[in-house]
């Protein structure tokens, strides 16, 4: 049985013989998407056909509401159950004087991960957490996860191409220059010429790489 969530994908696997009364569950978090961005709730100029499939196959929340506007605090509201007036993560502040990472959210938080862990689920996250810098109490091992890759600090997720990921708490390189993603075009650069943003790319996706982790969970 297995839990999966993105943008951070959390997936859960039950015991051999809980199997057959235990779903597996894969938990998507679209960050930044509106509810009416997809073709299942109405959607009539972006298409996104393998979303709109999932959502007919699947399992749709229609009340499943977003406990803020920004990334981390919706994160803490989505992996506590807390109302975001009691939550513990308010924005997105980085937790200084850590080189990455936002504000750890405490140890002995009931997360959601951890929920599933005690119901006998083997739980990934995969994707972009920003509820607590490598080494603090937030960081997703410590916070109900068996599995994880991808980005730890919100921040350093601004960029496709980063120079590094981290693998369960492991900080691994990848094939990438280091660069700014927030630079800005040059005043002699075509907005509308694709050749003017070659140098905001690396060699390594960090999208597929995510996504091949969960994969290989699954």
């Amino acid at each position: 049985m297995h839990l999966l969530l993105l943008s951070t994908l959390l997936t859960l696997t039950p015991a051999f013989n809980e199997v057959q009364s235990k779903p597996n569950i894969i938990f998507i978090i679209a960050d930044d998407l509106g509810y009416g961005d997809l073709g299942c709730y109405g959607q009539k100029i972006i298409r996104t056909p393998n979303l709109d499939r999932m959502a007919a196959e699947g399992m749709r929340l229609t009340r499943h509401y977003s406990g803020n506007a920004v990334c981390a605090p919706s994160r803490c509201v989505l992996m506590t159950g807390k109302h975001p007036g009691h939550a513990f993560i308010r924005d997105n502040k980085q937790f200084k004087p850590m080189e990455e990472g936002q504000y750890p959210i405490p140890l002995e938080t009931t997360t959601l991960a951890k929920l599933f862990l005690q119901q006998g689920y083997a739980t990934g996250g995969f994707g972009k957490w920003g509820l607590g810098g490598p080494g603090t109490t937030g960081e997703p091992l410590k916070q109900g996860f068996t599995r994880w890759f991808g980005y730890n600090c919100q921040a350093v997720a601004h960029n496709f191409y980063p120079t590094y990921l981290w693998d369960n708490d492991r900080k691994v390189s990848i094939n990438n220059p280091a660069f700014s993603a927030q630079g800005k075009l040059k005043p002699e650069e075509d907005p509308n010429d694709p050749k003017s943003y070659a140098r905001f790319k690396g060699n390594d996706y960090s999208a597929d790489l995510i996504n091949d982790q969960a994969l290989a969970f699954i």
